[in-house]
């Protein structure tokens, strides 16, 4: 291995190094002709990920009659995703602004990464259908999903 290959498989993340953790199961309908997991399921992938830290129903973040839209999503694939199995999903916060918020994504399958994903969500108001600031309560709760 030269010295540009271990230092790019230490960066990768681990599942261990994100503040939530989720996984999804793996269907056949997922795959595509060349046998792997088709690159468009990843998005899904990351919107368990996503969906299952900010929409938690025993630790709600959202504001009264608001909501998070996705702003953007970049994935970075790294390794195939083989059927049958699952995949876990870890997402941790990495910037949090005035009404949006940063996550980092990774998806590993059998402890492998698979791929990373940068993520930007925007809390809005469902009223206005425009960005709502985030309240000091839902800040530290962001703040605290800081991880890595």
């Amino acid at each position: 291995m030269t010295s540009t290959e271990t230092s790019s498989a230490r960066a990768l993340p681990r599942l261990e190094d994100f503040a939530s953790r989720s996984y999804d199961k793996l269907r056949y309908g997922d795959t595509d002709r060349q046998g792997h997991v088709n690159n468009a399921v990843y998005a899904t992938f990351m919107e368990t990920g996503r969906v299952e830290m900010i929409y938690n129903v025993d630790d709600p973040i959202l504001d009264p009659d608001c909501s998070f839209v996705l702003a953007k999503l970049d994935i970075n694939y790294i390794n195939e995703v083989l059927w049958p199995g699952t995949v876990d999903i870890g997402t941790r916060v990495k910037a949090i602004g005035r009404s949006s918020v940063t996550m980092e994504q990774a998806v590993f399958q059998n402890g492998v990464c698979c791929a990373t994903a940068q993520t930007v969500v925007v809390h809005i108001s469902l009223a206005t259908r425009r960005s709502h600031p985030f309240s000091d309560a839902q800040r530290a709760k962001l703040e605290s999903w800081i991880s890595g």
